[in-house]
């Protein structure tokens, strides 16, 4: 299984940040670098994050706080 992460704008459009095409070999590490960058990628415009595992969608998430 690989689990990826798609990025999005807020209308639902696709974003691809600076060095974002990240791919892990679990759930766990996927989102332990999500924790640790989602700042960073708000900065570069990504609204929404979805975790992907072998393209399903598994959950999306908001980058914003609050």
């Amino acid at each position: 299984m690989v689990w990826t992460w798609r990025y999005e704008k807020a209308d639902g459009s696709a974003v691809t940040p600076t060095g974002s095409q990240e791919e892990f070999a679990g759930q766990g590490d996927a989102e332990t670098w999500i924790g640790e960058t989602w700042k960073q990628l708000a900065e570069e415009g990504v609204d929404t994050a979805v975790l992907l595992e072998d393209g399903n969608q598994v959950y999306a998430m908001s980058l914003h706080e609050g």
